[in-house]
């Protein structure tokens, strides 16, 4: 039950990123292409590896803390 709301917060959190580094000019178009394209390379070569496909929401969650990264410079601070 947790192991898939952690999936589907991490997807949530991947495209919501995307539109705020689209919105806030972080990225660009050629940097939203190439997060889109490591996802799409994530989906569809993770399944041919043992564990691959249950290994993806873990790769998606490693693609929004490079986003965070990314648009943020740095680490969200909480305080």
């Amino acid at each position: 039950m947790s192991a898939g709301l952690a999936a589907w917060i991490a997807h949530l959190a991947f495209w919501v990123l995307l539109v705020f580094g689209w919105m806030w000019d972080d990225l660009g178009g050629r940097g939203i292409a190439a997060f889109i394209l490591l996802w799409l390379a994530g989906f569809w070569g993770l399944q041919y590896f043992p564990l691959g496909p249950d290994m993806f929401f873990s790769y998606v969650a490693l693609l929004d803390v490079l986003l965070v990264f990314l648009i943020f410079k740095g680490d969200i601070r909480l305080s």
